[in-house]
């Protein structure tokens, strides 16, 4: 997969390597401001009891 996504990046390897850290950081920022808030609701671990 990621060699297919190498060949597929425009331009010579400082290039293609500057875009794969764009991509990068582009999904790291696409799930720590929209999929994790989103998710956070719907995990249980905040609902924590214990019992006696």
């Amino acid at each position: 997969m990621y060699g297919w996504i190498w060949r597929r990046l425009p331009g010579p390897a400082g290039v293609k390597a500057a875009v794969a850290l764009v991509l990068v950081l582009g999904v790291i920022a696409l799930l720590l401001f929209v999929v994790f808030p989103w998710l956070e609701p719907m995990l249980p671990f905040n609902q924590v009891s214990v019992n006696n």
